[in-house]
């Protein structure tokens, strides 16, 4: 069923696109030299370029370009092989040139699409209308001063890449499934690290809202909205003003507005622009990109598995769930750390151990799997213990827990601790006929009661120390219980 919000005249429907800001992974700016690394101090990266000096040239970085057509391609989108830079011309303080070097009518990427799963089980694609490059603004910094506003230019010039959708999303649930996505498939490719607390990743969102089979109404723009959650809630709450706003009689203005967080509800920023008010014109210091086409394949031959692939094969070839494939392929350094641990073992034990005790370890840490004391090849040679029965499962939760302490290798915690699994049907026995031997009638009590044998195999289990191979002490119980 379609998501709808009912007014007072009846549901309404949403329509929602995004436009998302992603930051191009580069160690240089889009046009010049200077350093992007994040936290640095103010004013600490900034060429003469950024700076908007007279006479300073702009000069292509290959590897944004290149960053931007792996996207491209790993959004199933037209790679444009013509494309050209234009100027944005608006003035505000942290734009130190008076115009933005940005793509508007000649994008470097054309339309595209992303699929997304949602919570009923549903698939939708979601269209791509087109991905552009372009450089960033500084950033202005009104908390320094009771007075004045400072300026940090280091994001001045950084490389972005905008990507606009489609205005095919009808509710919060799909707006949150296709950022979330898009930004995976980029974590993915390396070509933007999503950090959106760091404002790597950020999207404008444009909402209208209408009734059943009309045509599209206005839509407001709410800029710079930093997180999955605040999107959604953006949504929902620009959605319920337009339509408060339609049913007493007004008119829904076309303006960009804010998010506030802490009340979930849009404020307005300014009345939203058009095209012309930006007097776009091609760069004249910039000629058109031209790019190979064999450049754009020999890209597309570098492109790593990406999660929906790499999902599907978790599916066919190691016969896992679709959720636990979904889980282990979410981020790219999972995916990885999860194969390396399943190489030449059981796939579905290794996920098993991967998503059950290492994620709640790693969990307790408050770590991620970058920063995980315990490597993928110690969590396979524990594995490896397992199935050569040195260790029970019981035992090796123990060694787990030891090597996120220790950072040591299983083979070493087991000999130090002394913890290898007694498989030696003799010492078995001699621990089950001492137990036996001590309760005689709890033997006769068993002839009454079979469901006492957990008892015995606690006993003899306590008596090994928890090192008996449960499955050898459960048979030779058995078959002395029932002489």
């Amino acid at each position: 069923m379609s998501y709808t919000i009912e007014g007072e005249t009846g549901p309404w429907e949403l329509v929602i696109g995004l436009e998302v800001h992603a930051q191009v992974t580069s160690n240089a700016k889009l046009f010049s030299g200077a350093a992007t690394a994040f936290g640095a101090a103010p004013n600490s990266q900034v060429s003469f370029v950024d700076a908007g000096f007279p006479g300073m040239l702009p000069v292509i970085n290959r590897e944004c370009v290149a960053q931007a057509v792996r996207t491209g391609l790993g959004l199933n989108a037209e790679v444009h092989p013509w494309s050209r830079f234009d100027r944005k011309n608006y003035f505000y303080a942290d734009l130190p040139q008076g115009y933005q070097i940005s793509q508007f009518a000649h994008p470097i990427v054309g339309k595209g699409v992303i699929t997304v799963e949602l919570s009923d089980g549903s698939v939708k694609e979601i269209g791509i209308t087109r991905l552009h490059l372009e450089q960033d603004a500084g950033k202005s910094l009104h908390d320094q001063h009771p007075s004045k506003s400072y300026i940090d230019l280091n994001r001045s010039g950084v490389a972005l890449m905008e990507i606009v959708s489609e205005p095919d999303m009808r509710s919060p649930e799909e707006a949150g499934a296709y950022v979330t996505k898009l930004r995976q498939i980029l974590r993915y490719l390396g070509t933007c690290d999503g950090n959106m607390e760091e404002g790597s990743l950020r999207a404008d969102v444009n909402v209208s809202v209408r009734k059943a089979g009309e045509e599209f109404r206005t839509r407001c723009e709410v800029k710079n909205v930093n997180s999955i959650r605040f999107v959604m809630q953006a949504v929902e709450a620009e959605a319920r003003r337009q339509i408060e706003v339609w049913e007493s009689g007004g008119t829904v203005e076309q303006e960009t507005r804010l998010f506030d967080t802490t009340r979930g509800e849009t404020r307005s920023m300014r009345s939203k622009e058009d095209a012309h008010d930006y007097r776009y014109f091609p760069d004249p210091d910039l000629p058109p990109l031209v790019i190979d086409p064999a450049w754009i394949e020999q890209l597309r031959q570098g492109l790593p598995e990406l999660p929906d692939a790499r999902r599907a094969r978790y599916v066919n070839e190691f016969g896992l769930s679709a959720y636990d494939a979904s889980v282990l392929v979410a981020e790219r350094e999972t995916a990885a750390f999860y194969e390396e641990v399943a190489a030449g073992r059981d796939p579905k034990v290794a996920a098993n151990w991967v998503m059950g005790d290492f994620f709640a370890m790693l969990n307790r840490m408050g770590k991620g799997i970058v920063d995980s004391p315990v490597t993928a090849k110690h969590l396979g040679a524990l594995l490896d213990l397992i199935a050569d029965r040195t260790l029970s499962g019981k035992m090796a939760k123990e060694v787990l827990e030891a090597m996120g302490e220790t950072g040591k290798p299983p083979g070493t915690i087991v000999e130090e601790r002394g913890l290898r699994q007694v498989t030696d049907t003799g010492a078995i026995e001699a621990a089950v006929d001492a137990i036996l031997a001590a309760n005689p009638d709890k033997i006769a009590q068993y002839r009454e009661k079979p469901t006492l044998f957990g008892w015995f195999v606690g006993q003899v289990m306590k008596a090994m120390k928890g090192q008996g191979n449960p499955a050898l002490v459960n048979e030779v119980l058995k078959a002395k219980l029932e002489a």
